[in-house]
C-alpha cells in the first residue's frame, strides 16, 4: 500500500531511490536521513517493507507521512529481489538508484553522479572507487555501485532482479545491464558507507556452502537463456567469461570453505559451462585478459590439480608483496610512500 493509497504517479523526478527494507530498525533512520541530506533534492524515496517483524514498517510509515517525496509499500516476505522489483515498478525518476537499508551515502553522492550521467548522456554510472578501479574487467557490480537510467530498464523488462536467488541477485542484474549498452560512465569519487553486521542476509548465506552450491547452476542457466535470447555469445563472450571468473570463481570457489566434494562439483560445473558456452567464443587476446588462476582453472585436470597450483601461486605472490613493501620504506615522502604501498598491495592481493 502506498502513501494515501496512491500507487501510480506521473510527475517526474531526477532520481528514484529504491530501498528494500527487512528488519533494520537499528539502521533505517540513518539510511533515510542520508538521502534526505543529499545536495540533490529532486528525488523520491521508495521504501518497500519485505514483511519485517520488527518496527521497520512503522519507521517507513512515519517518514512517508512526513515527507511527500517518500512512498511506502508493504509486501509479505518474499526476498530482496521481489522488494527491489516492486519498488522499481513504482519509480518515476529519470534515473534509479538502489540503496541497501542498513547503509548510507555521502551528501554529494546523487548530485555528482547525476550530473555526470546527464552531461555525458549515460545509461549507467558505476559508483565508487572500488568498482571503478575494475573498469577494464568489469562484469558486475552490487546495486549500491550503479546509477541506472530508467529508460534502459523500460527497454529491457526481462532484466530484473531474479527472484529466489541470493546472493548474486545484484550481480546477475547488473551484468545483464552492462551487456545492453555502451553508454557507461564512472564516478570513483562517489562515497558509499557500507555497514557490516552479523544479521546481513548475504553474510549468513555465504556461510551455507551446500545451499550456495545449489544456487550457482541457476545463475548459469539464467545467463545461458539471456545470452541465447539476445544472441550475445559471440559478441559478448569475454563479458560472460569475466562474470564467471569474478562471481562463482573468485567470490565463491576461492573464498568460501567448500569441502572436497563440493569443490569437485563446483569445479566441474564451471569448467563444463566455460568449455561449452564461453571458451569457443574467446579470442587469443580475450584469453590474455583473464587472470592467471582462472586461466589455469579452465585447463586443470581436476580441482586438486588447481588447488595445488593456487597454493603455490599465492605463496609466490605473498613473497613478491613482501619484497615490494620492503623497498617502499626508503621513499622519503610520506604521502608518496602511502600511495606506492597501497598500489603494491592492490597488485599482489588481487587474484
Amino acid at each position: 500500500m502506498g502513501k494515501s493509497g496512491i500507487t501510480e504517479r506521473t510527475s517526474r523526478v531526477a532520481v528514484s531511490v529504491v530501498i528494500p527494507v527487512y528488519n533494520v530498525e537499528k539502521y533505517l533512520d540513518e539510511t533515510i536521513q542520508s538521502v534526505l541530506k543529499q545536495e540533490l533534492q529532486d528525488f523520491e524515496i521508495i521504501l518497500v517493507n519485505d514483511g519485517s517483524t520488527d518496527s521497520s514498517a512503522a519507521i517507513c510509515q512515519k517518514y512517508a507521512s512526513l515527507d511527500p517525496r517518500i512512498y511506502f509499500f508493504d509486501q509479505e516476505n518474499a526476498g530482496v529481489s521481489v522488494a527491489r522489483n516492486n519498488g522499481l515498478s513504482h519509480a518515476v525518476g529519470d534515473y534509479v538508484y538502489f540503496l541497501d537499508s542498513d547503509d548510507t551515502i555521502d551528501s554529494a553522492f546523487l548530485l555528482e553522479s547525476l550530473q555526470l550521467a546527464t552531461q555525458k548522456k549515460l545509461d549507467l554510472v558505476v559508483l565508487g572507487e572500488p568498482y571503478c578501479s575494475r573498469a577494464p574487467r568489469l562484469a558486475a557490480v552490487p546495486t549500491c555501485g550503479l546509477l541506472i537510467k530508467k529508460t534502459l530498464l523500460d527497454t529491457y523488462p526481462d532484466i530484473r532482479f531474479p527472484e529466489g536467488i541470493q546472493p548474486c541477485e545484484d550481480g546477475l542484474f547488473s551484468h545483464r545491464l552492462f551487456l545492453m549498452t555502451d553508454k557507461i560512465g564512472f564516478n570513483p569519487a562517489a562515497v558509499y558507507f557500507y555497514r557490516q553486521h552479523e544479521n546481513q542476509n548475504h553474510t549468513q548465506i555465504n556461510r551455507q556452502t551446500n545451499r550456495l552450491l545449489k544456487q550457482i547452476p541457476i545463475w548459469l542457466e539464467l545467463l545461458k537463456v539471456f545470452y541465447k535470447e539476445h544472441d550475445l555469445f559471440a559478441s559478448k563472450g569475454l563479458k560472460l567469461a569475466l562474470f564467471v571468473e569474478h562471481e562463482p570463481f573468485e567470490f565463491r570457489y576461492l573464498k568460501m570453505a567448500f569441502n572436497d566434494l563440493e569443490k569437485e562439483e563446483l569445479f566441474k560445473l564451471l569448467q563444463n559451462f566455460m568449455q561449452e558456452y564461453v571458451s569457443p567464443h574467446l579470442t587469443k587476446i580475450d584469453k590474455e585478459i583473464l587472470t592467471v588462476p582462472f586461466s589455469y582453472f579452465l585447463e586443470a585436470r581436476d580441482h586438486r590439480d588447481f588447488d595445488e597450483f593456487y597454493a603455490g601461486y599465492c605463496k609466490k605472490r605473498a613473497e613478491q608483496l613482501r619484497r615490494g613493501l620492503f623497498w617502499v620504506r626508503f621513499i622519503p615522502v610520506a604521502g608518496l610512500r602511502r600511495k606506492v604501498r597501497q598500489k603494491i598491495r592492490n597488485k599482489y592481493l588481487d587474484v
